[in-house]
């Protein structure tokens, strides 16, 4: 099975497809005071639901999502036509690292999805070439709350703690003006939800396809299980250009 699949599968019930939850999201996003008509950019948009959300905070504003999988698409249109938002949210198949922007954006987010940029510094700086002067990006990251050990760090990545993930987005001619920190219970609602759902879809679809998904369940929730929980952290970074 693609990966794209399987992320799509496992986020079938925590849309957010981050360790957030919807008060803390809103938190974060209401923190951004976007002015009336603003633009917005959702790098690895999934099913779009940090978009639509903010584009039900900010009744003006506009967004473009762009996703190297449309498997949500349609969860996506779904969503934003529940909530009345549709006509404002465009989406893009393609690669978040081609992107071809007609315009400079107010608001550039890109949370989870760093990899698709190589980590990172990598990820801030091409944000940086999308925002207007003063614009600001929200970036979601993975950090080491305390060393991991040689094995998790060779499996998962080689993280830098949270004071460094704030030098190294800062080192990128960015500040950090608000950030949340998940917390466990944050996690591990993801997580339980990512492999449960997972599973779930595996029982109800027997066959090559089913056992392709139980496996990636249960090798991803013994990973966390016995490994990750409790040591790896992420943070949800508000910066702005300096």
């Amino acid at each position: 099975m693609e990966r794209q699949l399987i992320s799509h599968l496992a986020h079938a019930d925590h849309p957010i497809a981050a360790p957030i939850s919807e008060a803390n999201l809103d938190r974060l996003l209401r923190r951004a005071k976007l002015a009336p008509g603003a633009r917005v950019l959702d790098l690895g948009c999934g099913e779009a639901f940090w978009s639509v959300r903010l584009l039900e905070l900010y009744g003006e504003a506009t967004a473009d999502g762009v996703d190297i999988s449309d498997a949500g698409f349609g969860n996506a249109r779904r969503h934003a036509e529940r909530a009345g938002v549709a006509e404002r949210l465009s989406l893009h198949h393609g690669s978040a690292t081609e992107f071809a922007a007609a315009h400079s954006y107010d608001l550039v987010l890109c949370v989870g999805a760093t990899h698709a940029f190589g980590g990172l510094t990598p990820t801030l700086e091409a944000v940086r070439g999308l925002l207007r002067p003063g614009g600001l990006a929200v970036v979601g990251e993975g950090f080491w709350e305390r060393p991991p050990g040689e094995r998790l760090e060779t499996e998962i990545g080689e993280y830098p703690d949270l004071p460094g993930t704030v030098a190294q987005a800062e080192a990128a001619g960015l500040r950090t003006v608000y950030a949340h920190v998940s917390e466990l219970a944050e996690w591990d609602d993801y997580e339980w939800s990512w492999t449960g759902s997972l599973l779930d879809w595996a029982a109800r679809n027997p066959g090559a396809d089913g056992e392709a998904a139980m496996a990636a369940s249960l090798e991803h929730r013994a990973m966390w299980l016995q490994g990750y929980r409790g040591l790896l952290g992420f943070v949800t970074l508000l910066l702005r250009v300096v």
